[in-house]
């Protein structure tokens, strides 16, 4: 009899629970929104934890163009995928800025994608343009 009143008390909980998982909206649901504080201070492109680990915002218009000319003189290869590129670069800056070693490694493998192989050396050549242009200050 405690096995039935168990198993019985166990599905009613698991019925009761799943019908607060039911997918619809209510209309207090569709009036909530962000306040206008946490929508003022977020940067586009990049989330706290984005801004935590060293990683840039995502550049654009001159700056979108500065940087893709700055890699590409570097590998003038990596820029054929520029969004690839752009990401890396962030995600570079990432190491850049945390002060991770094998840095030139690091941005071989980064910018080696799809039929775009990056050398070391060019690797290191990427990491100074990073640096230099300004692109990856914290």
């Amino acid at each position: 009899m405690t096995t039935r009143t168990v198993t019985v008390a166990l599905l009613a909980a698991t019925v009761l629970a799943l019908t607060g998982c039911s997918g619809t909206d209510t209309a207090a649901d569709k009036t909530t929104s962000k306040s206008p504080e946490a929508t003022a201070t977020a940067t586009p492109g990049r989330g706290a934890a984005g801004e935590a680990a060293g990683i840039p915002p995502e550049p654009t218009g001159a700056k979108r163009a500065m940087l893709l000319r700055a890699l590409a003189a570097a590998n003038p290869a990596i820029v054929k995928y520029e969004d690839k590129a752009i990401d890396a670069a962030r995600n570079q800056c990432s190491a850049i800025n945390g002060g991770a070693g094998k840095l030139e490694w690091s941005a071989s493998m980064r910018f080696s994608y799809k039929d775009v192989t990056t050398s070391e050396a060019q690797g290191k050549q990427i990491n100074e343009a990073l640096k230099d242009g300004g692109f990856c200050k914290a």
